[in-house]
């Protein structure tokens, strides 16, 4: 839980740079770990080192533990994946997380995957 609450402050900091428009955790069957996705309409190849050096300034920033910044991948919103859990999201709008399991995700075989909702609400104090 620490792990998916990192996560979602690094998404909260990083829409002041860009906006996001879907974030969320993935963890797909070919793979050890899982990663978190952030997708904005303003990352695109031409930007991208960019924009990740702007991920990893704010997760320094925050100091987590929980929040490895070599588990972050940045995408645009055209991704496949990102599209996947934007629909993901219009059909199950709320302020919860929506977990899937064990199913093809955006083209990809997954273990696992945690959507952020979007928005994302605002941090508990």
């Amino acid at each position: 839980m620490e792990e998916i609450d990192a996560g979602a402050e690094l998404v909260r900091e990083f829409d002041k740079y860009a906006p996001v428009e879907v974030a969320f955790w993935l963890k797909a069957s070919d793979e050890e770990q899982r990663y978190l996705y952030i997708a904005s309409e303003q990352i695109n190849d031409t930007n991208l080192d960019v924009a990740y050096g702007e991920m990893l300034r704010l997760a320094q920033q925050m100091q987590s533990p929980y929040l490895d910044p070599f588990r972050v991948k940045l995408i645009g919103a055209q991704n496949p994946l990102a599209q996947a859990a934007a629909e993901v999201n219009r059909r199950f709008p709320g302020r919860v997380a929506t977990r899937f399991g064990g199913k093809s995700f955006g083209g990809l075989s997954v273990d696992d995957v945690h959507i952020y909702p979007s928005p994302l609400p605002a941090a508990v104090p």
